[in-house]
This record gives C-alpha cells, sequence and structure tokens, in this order.
C-alpha cells in the first residue's frame, strides 16, 4: 500500500496552510464544506489522525469519523430541509478516490432532483458561506 502523503490537500487544510468553509472540529475530526459540491450543503468529515483511507485508518480514528458524520448529516438534513442524504467514502483510484486522506462526503438529498456531477463545478465562495452558516447553525441548535 502507498504510504500518506502529508501534502495532500486536506492535511494542508488541516494545518491551516490553506482556506477552507470549516464546520465543526474536535479533537479527532475536522468537517469542511467541499468547494466542488454535488449539492448546496455538500461537506467533508477528515479524521485528525493521516490515513490514506478507510483501508489504512486507525480503528478508534474511524470509529470518531463514523459519529461526526452521523452528526453532521443531522445537521445537514436539518439546515437544508432534505429529503435525505447521500454518504459516500471512496478507496484507492480504481474506487474513485482523488484526494488521498481518509474524508467522508455528506451530501443532502432532494426528492426528484439528481445530483450534479463528481467535481464538476466550483462552488461561488459567497454560496458556500452562505451553506455553511445554516450548517452551524443546525449544529448549535
Amino acid at each position: 500500500m502507498t504510504a500518506y502523503d502529508d501534502q495532500n490537500v486536506f492535511a494542508k487544510i488541516m494545518r491551516g496552510e490553506m482556506p477552507c468553509e470549516k464546520l465543526y472540529e474536535d479533537a479527532d475530526t475536522f468537517v469542511i464544506m467541499d468547494i466542488i459540491p454535488r449539492s448546496d450543503g455538500h461537506c467533508l468529515v477528515l479524521p485528525k489522525l493521516p490515513a490514506r483511507n478507510v483501508l489504512d485508518a486507525d480503528p478508534d480514528s474511524l470509529a470518531a469519523v463514523a459519529k461526526t458524520t452521523q452528526r453532521m448529516a443531522r445537521a445537514v438534513l436539518k439546515a437544508f430541509d432534505a429529503d435525505g442524504v447521500t454518504i459516500q467514502q471512496l478507496n484507492e483510484s480504481a474506487g474513485g478516490q482523488v484526494v488521498f486522506h481518509l474524508h467522508v462526503h455528506i451530501i443532502p438529498r432532494f426528492e426528484g432532483i439528481r445530483m450534479g456531477l463528481p467535481a464538476s463545478q466550483m462552488a461561488d465562495a459567497d454560496v458556500l458561506k452562505v451553506n455553511a452558516d445554516k450548517i452551524r447553525a443546525a449544529l448549535a441548535a
């Protein structure tokens, strides 16, 4: 298995070397808005411990990611009055993984509306902030 690369974009974001719209952080996880969302409110849950993906993740770190994913999925549903949520986690290039730091996608879904294509359109920063504010408010409620 390939070694973890600490220069990946998510590692840089967590170190503060690149900007992000942060939604939530605890001792084990970090949650940001996806800058190329497939739906308004699309966010990503990251473990703080280095892991390329689920295949090499520390079991306790993976459990923390699952706990935060559930919390964030509930907040996203509430924030966007969504009908459902898609949760995705991709592993290795053949599995569709592009950034090699474990991450879980949380994508709000609405009846009759298809998700946008993966990596198709960069979100406007102002729209991301508005959507992030909605999620942060739902977390605080």
